[in-house]
């Protein structure tokens, strides 16, 4: 391979990972000597594990990319093509800051010589399946699975036909002793359905380096994470619409208290437990009633639908579906 054309692959794998247009420029950056900028198109359709999404740019957004030098355009354009529009609004402020505009240059140097997952297409699909208004439920995790065909931006969550992770095994097996009738099928590892009913699964880094844990996870994106947190917070507090938190270990659970504060909110429901990693699931993952918890809550003091957990396609948990019929018919 020449020279030249060991420069063109990295320079198409950077403009991979940031995003595609039609127009492209040169800029300068620190972190990439001379790439070429692919700016976001008006409109454009994401191709992801879920099928084709229209992504068409919102009227916010166009506004905010004419304010954006050539190097932020580049920069920013994952964010502007792939994150949800009521998302983006609300973080919007936080992408041209110091932090996120460093995590954006040490991702394009990493891009260079390493493979980073989740695929770039997939880094914001947490939004995209559930927008900000929709948000019910958050479960945060730590960093992305780290290999092949695992991560697709949920935490927790493995691309199909990828079977579950030890600490998702264990999940299941808790989810199965809150209802009897959820079903256990390790040939699915995908909680895109638990996405589509308001459960965020939100991991605290954004990305990884293939086959090489938590190697982002001090770039920066925990402030980022905190922040989108952070504003779920204290719009929930001003509505008094319902939130559920889903602490399982420390790290998690060290955000959201210093975010709430220690405050109680009738609206919000934080649930705390040690991880369902097998290296602790037995140490009170296991048997803390989370799943069922969060229903009833949801349910009987809230009166909104209950979650239905289940992952297997085609299967449901008859207790839920019938108290959410209850609800549609009032």
């Amino acid at each position: 391979m020449t020279s030249s054309a060991a420069g063109k692959r990295k320079q198409t794998t950077i403009q991979d990972f940031f995003g595609v247009g039609k127009k492209a420029k040169t800029v300068e950056t620190t972190a990439t000597s001379s790439l070429k900028v692919k700016e976001p198109s008006a409109s454009r359709t994401l191709v992801t594990e879920n099928g084709k999404e229209n992504m068409g740019s919102s009227p916010f957004k166009e506004v905010f990319k004419e304010k954006l030098t050539d190097e932020q355009r580049l920069l920013l354009s994952l964010e502007i093509t792939t994150l949800e529009d009521q998302w983006f609004e609300k973080l919007s402020k936080e992408f041209t800051k110091p932090y996120f505009i460093q995590i954006k240059k040490f991702l394009a140097k990493e891009a260079q010589s390493s493979k980073i997952f989740p695929p770039p297409e997939n880094v914001y699909s947490w939004s995209r399946l559930t927008p900000f208004n929709d948000v019910k439920v958050v479960i945060i995790g730590q960093d992305p699975y780290h290999n092949h065909n695992q991560a697709h931006g949920l935490a927790f969550s493995v691309q199909k036909p990828t079977p579950p992770p030890p600490s998702l095994k264990n999940i299941y097996k808790e989810l199965s002793s809150n209802y009897e009738d959820f079903q256990i099928d390790h040939k699915f590892g995908d909680l895109t359905n638990w996405s589509k009913q308001g459960v965020l699964l939100l991991n605290t880094a954004l990305t990884v380096k293939a086959h090489n844990a938590n190697s982002h996870s001090k770039c920066g994106w925990h402030e980022f994470t905190k922040k989108i947190v952070e504003i779920l917070i204290n719009e929930r507090k001003s509505t008094g619409k319902s939130l559920v938190f889903l602490l399982w270990g420390n790290n998690a659970i060290k955000l959201i208290e210093n975010l709430l504060h220690h405050t109680t909110q009738e609206n919000i429901l934080v649930l705390k437990s040690v991880h369902p990693s097998p290296l602790s699931a037995s140490r009170g993952f296991f048997g803390n009633n989370h799943f069922r918890m969060i229903n009833d809550w949801l349910y009987d003091k809230r009166h909104e639908k209950m979650i239905d957990w289940s992952v297997v396609p085609g299967s449901f948990i008859e207790e839920v579906q019938e108290k959410n019929s209850k609800l549609d018919s009032k």
